[in-house]
């Protein structure tokens, strides 16, 4: 009996031994090994827009018919006004993915892509509403470092407020999403990003030629206080250039912006707010609907377009289901003597919005926005829309 136990005993022994050896082997290589995590997310919203223009209702195709773009809201004397337009889509529905690794060594590695559907002109509503993808966010971060398309350093897309529309007051706030290399450290981020000249003859011919060779140059900085609020501050500078020997034109000016965003938290309840100051920064601000500058294809010289721009909004919670968002936005731009009077001086909007919340992470709103604008020539245009959503993150 004892010789059949012993050994039984011995067994035993070693095999605890090998699993513990194994076991504590396999965490050893787990901790000093690179860890990767995966992560896959998005939402699904659905938007009921009923708009009414003041003027002619723009084409099916055009993209103010799937979020507010100021430059889009039609002008003239009001005769080619026409009942209201139902739009019903769910294009702004997006799909993202995430890989985070981190090594040995304490080296962060972040891939991101993202994309939704909007902005195509695809898709008919006769039988199948089929939209195309687009790419919105495709970067790498390697510790300090960005590299790829996000947005811009010269944007704070954290203090947009809470609008159903897309993006909500967009005449008034910096809105892109472009290829860069940004490093940050602390509060302070350093970045180049792709350059591209957005500029309109005298003559109306519409300059976007792609001859620039310099980055936009930009710096941002964050002053972070108690309890979320903050105030950050960024500033850009550009060169324009447009070489298209063809036509005579070949011209060069610098560009620069200032732009100074806060969010100042009330308990629950939150104020945010920007002001974008240019000379020769259209691109950044209100989707395009300023040029950087205008060309003069007579004298071969161009002359920036200067432009101020800023928006307030008001978040509130009712209760822990109900929060609404009020907010206000405006730009004026300051054009020179040589500019077609088509080209937009003025534009502003005002939002406000009822959101419930019945359960974690699905939202159900209804928002009522007003937009108008005003060209050159005095000529205006604005447009009312009452949006009804459904949105449900993942």
């Amino acid at each position: 009996m004892m010789m059949r136990i012993i050994p039984k005993l011995k067994l035993t022994a070693a095999t605890v031994s090998l699993v513990l050896l194994a076991t504590s082997g396999a965490v050893f290589a787990q901790e000093e090994g690179p860890t990767t995590t995966y992560k896959f997310g998005g939402y699904v919203k659905f938007d009921a827009m009923f708009s009414d223009y003041s003027d002619a209702t723009p084409s099916q195709n055009a993209i103010i018919r799937q979020f507010y773009i100021p430059s889009q809201i039609s002008v003239g004397n009001g005769l080619a006004s026409s009942d209201t337009t139902a739009d019903f889509q769910a294009r702004e529905s997006r799909l993202n993915f995430r890989a985070d690794t981190k090594t040995a060594g304490g080296d962060s590695i972040t891939a991101f892509v993202e994309m939704d559907f909007f902005t195509h002109a695809d898709g008919n509503e006769i039988v199948s509403n089929s939209s195309s993808p687009r790419i919105r966010h495709a970067f790498i971060k390697y510790n300090k470092w960005t590299f790829g398309q996000t947005w811009s350093t010269f944007q704070d897309v954290s203090v947009l407020p809470e609008a159903l529309d897309f993006v909500g007051p967009a005449e008034s706030t910096t809105f892109i999403r472009q290829a860069m290399i940004r490093y940050t450290t602390g509060n302070l981020e350093l970045a180049v990003e792709n350059p591209e000249t957005f500029a309109i003859g005298d003559d109306g011919t519409s300059f976007v030629p792609g001859h620039d060779t310099i980055p936009d140059l930009i710096a941002r900085y964050s002053f972070k206080f108690s309890g979320g609020s903050y105030i950050r501050v960024a500033g850009v500078v550009r060169s324009l250039n447009i070489d298209q020997q063809p036509i005579g034109v070949s011209v060069d000016e610098t560009g620069f912006g200032v732009s100074v965003s806060a969010k100042f938290k009330l308990g629950q309840n939150d104020i945010r707010a920007m002001v974008n100051y240019g000379d020769g920064v259209g691109r950044y601000v209100a989707l395009g609907l300023a040029r950087d500058a205008v060309v003069d294809t007579n004298l071969n010289s161009i002359e920036t377009v200067e432009l101020v721009s800023a928006f307030v909004s008001y978040r509130h919670f009712w209760n822990d289901q109900w929060r609404s968002n009020i907010m206000f936005g405006t730009i004026d731009i300051d054009l020179p003597v040589n500019t077609p009077a088509t080209q937009t001086e003025t534009a502003s909007s005002f939002h406000v919005n009822l959101i419930y919340n019945p359960l974690p992470k699905l939202d159900i709103g209804a928002e009522i926005m007003y937009a108008e604008r005003e060209n050159l020539a005095s000529v205006d245009g604005d447009f009312t829309r009452f949006i009804v959503s459904a949105k449900y993150a993942f």
